[in-house]
């Protein structure tokens, strides 16, 4: 069962979350990285992304940009931005994006329970993904960016996060991206019992988000296993930084496509070979999004049409169902020639955060058709993950983004 933990966070004193919260350390390259540090003295991406501070002589994977984070963050601590809670806790870190609200809870994770699959992924991490978050985790010797997990709704943990809320947040703030973020601390002995036995009850969680940061604390942990030789167990890089939400309050966002040539092909042919496998419902100048499973709507620049998979197309296996596969089996592979889409530059994928304006504004750039797909279900990610298989690419996209510096899980001190 699940070994879901509490941990004394070192977290940003309460003046200074707003400056400190930052997104993701991979949703920049450095060009973007560097812009977005100027001006904001305190943001944690000067940690996540350490090369900021340095210039372009410098490579992003420099021993000096290790160094640099571990600095920077002791420096903080040092310098009272951040403080250290001494006693495990857990903590509440609650979302709010268009009036839509998700509330976690913030805890250290299992090592074991990742290599044992209680913890389930659906997609393989890249070796060379993870050698950068394994050196800044190994050098700054914490976690800093939250793994997104999602469990099966349990009432009992509602209950005390829903009794804890009504009380003072530590945190409570809007971010430039209009997300509101609060934070509670869960101090109380008894309820950190009664959350840690409710999951302890829990037999499977799954990875939502950031599979290459998990795989990346865990292969720290096994390093300072074998370092340490005679390990306990109980030491805290037997786990990692993790925000764990219920399932019924997550929403995954479409992932559409666009495609950049038609492969020798016109548009006519497309729209016979869409019909042989897919049922014309409509079509319209304006944006047209899909409203339910199966459905599918294609844009070529000038018309949006709106398409239904046959039923005889459809399947019940857990991978081979996802609309994202579907397309793929029956469309971008047989008529795009798209064999592998994570290798292939004739395709590109843009997250429905970005609207299906997006769409007709790449389709009127550098693209020829785009597809907007109806989002993959948090039941559908469960159910590959509890099949131990794997998602296509780009199947999910989860907002809001959870944000860095806000919670720091130290391994070793």
């Amino acid at each position: 069962m699940a070994d879901i933990r509490p941990f004394g966070a070192i977290r940003p004193a309460k003046e200074y979350a707003k400056d400190i919260a930052a997104l993701p350390y991979d949703v920049y390259n450095r060009e973007e990285a560097c812009a977005e540090v100027k001006g904001k003295p305190y943001t944690f991406l000067r940690i996540d992304r350490a090369e900021t501070n340095f210039d372009d002589t410098v490579d992003t994977y420099d021993e000096r940009v290790y160094d640099k984070a571990s600095e920077l963050l002791s420096g903080m601590v040092e310098g009272g931005q951040f403080i250290r809670d001494n006693k495990p806790c857990y903590y509440i870190y609650e979302l709010t994006m268009d009036g839509r609200i998700q509330t976690g809870i913030v805890a250290a994770s299992s090592v074991d329970d990742y290599d044992n699959s209680i913890i389930k992924k659906h997609e393989n991490t890249l070796a060379e993904k993870e050698i950068d978050r394994i050196h800044h985790v190994d050098t700054c010797s914490a976690q800093t960016g939250p793994i997104f997990l999602a469990y099966r709704d349990r009432d009992v943990i509602d209950e005390v996060v829903n009794r804890v809320k009504t009380g003072s947040a530590e945190y409570d703030f809007t971010s430039e991206d209009g997300v509101r973020h609060r934070v509670f601390v869960i101090d109380d002995d008894n309820d950190i019992k009664i959350i840690q036995d409710e999951f302890a009850k829990t037999d499977s969680i799954y990875i939502a988000d950031g599979h290459h940061r998990c795989a990346s604390a865990v292969k720290v942990s096994k390093m300072r296993r074998k370092a340490k030789g005679n390990y306990t167990g109980d030491e805290e890089f037997n786990y990692f930084l993790s925000v764990l939400f219920p399932d019924e309050q997550l929403k995954i966002l479409d992932y559409n496509r666009v495609l950049k040539d038609m492969n020798g092909h016109d548009i006519d042919e497309l729209l016979d070979t869409m019909g042989e496998v897919f049922t014309f419902i409509r079509e319209d100048s304006k944006p047209i999004n899909p409203a339910k499973k199966g459905e599918v709507s294609l844009y070529d620049g000038a018309t949006w049409r709106l398409y239904e998979i046959k039923t005889q197309y459809t399947s019940n296996d857990p991978v081979d169902g996802l609309d994202v596969a579907l397309l793929q089996d029956l469309i971008l592979e047989p008529f795009f020639g798209i064999h592998d889409p994570k290798a292939d530059d004739r395709i590109d994928f843009v997250g429905g955060i970005r609207g299906l304006e997006e769409l007709e504004r790449r389709c009127k750039t550098d693209s020829k058709v785009a597809f907007a797909m109806y989002p993959t279900d948090i039941s559908e990610l469960f159910a590959v993950a509890d099949a131990n298989r794997l998602m296509p690419p780009k199947s999910t996209w989860f907002e809001p983004k959870l944000r860095s510096g806000l919670f720091i899980h130290e391994i070793e001190r």
